[in-house]
This record gives C-alpha cells, structure tokens and sequence, in this order.
C-alpha cells in the first residue's frame, strides 16, 4: 500500500497515474499530517511518499518523531529545494530515500520500486549535493573550533565517552555534553563517524592514533 501524503493536486493525481501504470497500485491519499495518521494506523506497513515542503510537519524533529511511530513504514521523501543540512540531518536520523520532484520520470520509478522493496534510494542530484558539499567543505578546524573544542573533538574522535573527557579534562559531563553539540553543529555533523572522519582529515588525530 501506498499513501501519497502531499498537499498538491496536480502532484498527488500525476503520481497516482504513475503509480497505476508502473506497479499497478492504487495508492490512499493525505493532505494533512492528521489524515495520514490515520491512513497509517490501518496500514502500518505502506510507503508514505511525502513532500516535507509543503507538509505541515513544522521542524526536521517533529517528521522524525512522527516516523519513530511508525517503524513498519517505508518512507520516501517525494520532495523539491531541501537543503544539504536537512538531507543530511534525515539521513542520519532515519531511513529515508529521497528523490526529487523535477527528476526523470524513470528516476522517480526507480525511487518507488526501491521503496516498495524495502529499500533506500537516493537520488543522482542529491547524491552529488552530498558529493559535491563534502568535497568542498574545509577540512580545516582551526577557524572555526576553540582550541578546547579541538581537543575535545580529538578525544571523541579517539572513542572517548563523555564521562571519560568530562574526567580527564576536570569538567563536568554536562560541560562535555554541550562542547560536544557545539562541536557537531560547528563542524555539521551527525554523529561520532562523520566527526572522526573532520578529525582525520583535518590532522587532530592520524591514522596510527585511530586505529589503536
């Protein structure tokens, strides 16, 4: 089962003739947040195909707590004019595929036929967004880090907890915690991989260091 949660027309009808056509689904509709809880309560299991631009889900973490609701669910982002942060941060965060609306019409089968499967699919210009943004973002800390933040990157980057820098740096893990999310939102990263990644290629640490 589909659900077309877009609050489009034109969009909603040309995706249905597209859905009939290539996988011969006949898909349910929502143009509120409130109809496709509904329409998910009876279908946990369907691929929600959704334009997060023009949703009424107001911030990255209201969609995302919603689709914590609901596990079972395939989830296509059916989107135009996302930005790299919001990619970046839906991708890390869940198991979205994302494709764009002024796509090929084969691009966007693609996309479907993957999200049917169960699988992700990330679409060729969103792939090269993230391609293009990680090639041309500055490997270098040192403007934009406190030399603190630094070394506090580098100890996370070498697997250390919070309560292990909170104690080697006489700090409270509070203290830790909230370097830590100033550190990611600097240097726009997610997670502790993609931060171990900036660490190496900006020098705060070097292969030998990594892998002991």
């Amino acid at each position: 089962m589909f659900i077309l949660a877009d609050n489009q027309d034109i969009t909603r009808m040309g995706l249905t003739q597209l859905l009939s056509a290539e996988l011969s689904a006949t898909p349910l509709t929502a143009a509120t947040k409130q109809q496709l809880t509904q329409h998910l309560l009876a279908h946990a299991d369907a691929v929600v195909v959704l334009d997060y631009t023009l949703s009424d889900f107001r911030t990255p973490d209201e969609l995302l707590v919603f689709v914590q609701r609901f596990p079972q669910a395939q989830w296509l982002l059916f989107s135009e004019s996302l930005s790299e942060a919001f990619v970046r941060r839906v991708s890390a965060e869940s198991n979205f595929g994302i494709v764009q609306k002024d796509c090929a019409a084969a691009e966007i089968v693609t996309a479907l036929r993957c999200a049917a499967a169960g699988e992700r699919y990330l679409c060729h210009q969103v792939t090269n967004m993230l391609l293009s943004a990680s090639a041309g973002r500055s490997p270098e800390p040192d403007s934009t880090l406190t030399q603190s933040e630094r070394e506090i990157l580098k100890l996370i980057a070498l697997g250390k907890t919070n309560k292990e820098i909170a104690a080697m740096r006489v700090s409270s893990i509070h203290t830790i915690v909230t370097h830590r999310k100033n550190i990611f939102r600097k240097i726009d990263v997610n997670n502790v991989y993609e931060a171990t990644k900036y660490a190496l290629r900006a020098g705060l640490i070097d292969q030998a260091e990594y892998y002991i």
